[in-house]
């Protein structure tokens, strides 16, 4: 019980009016969408690559791995992205699914939406994915 409220305390200051969502993984789509316990949800901040770029399947079967068996602890900022809900997904244990995906070079930061929280997590190679335009500042 300990380990939920350090959680909760860890993501809460980061989302405002945010919904959590505890549960598992029920399916991974790609990259940066994962659907738990039912509900599709887009990770702020990340961009992944699609699955028809170079390194999409590999971000999405990175996903996988890093979520499997996992519960998962979902802050849900209330915002939607076409299906999806928006929001930051963390281990039991405290991690962040799209910083752990970022250090492993297959997802970069999306500093648009993520007021740059995974700049230092990015790794040579994550630099050289390709960064969408819609991460880019206006």
């Amino acid at each position: 019980m300990s380990r939920v409220l350090v959680l909760l305390a860890a993501i809460v200051p980061t989302l405002a009016s945010a919904e959590t969502l505890i549960g598992h993984a029920d399916h991974v789509r790609d990259g940066d969408t994962l659907v738990v316990s039912g509900v599709p949800i887009r990770l702020q901040g990340l961009a992944a690559p699609e699955l028809g770029q170079t390194w999409g399947r590999a971000s999405r079967d990175a996903m996988q791995r890093i979520v499997a068996g996992e519960r998962l602890l979902c802050g849900l900022n209330g915002e939607r992205s076409y299906d999806r809900s928006i929001g930051v997904c963390r281990l039991d244990d405290g991690r962040d699914i799209a910083a752990i995906l970022v250090s492993e070079g297959i997802g970069r930061d999306c500093p648009r939406y993520s007021d740059g929280r995974y700049a230092d997590d990015e790794t040579d190679r994550s630099r050289n994915l390709l960064l969408p335009r819609y991460c880019r500042p206006h």
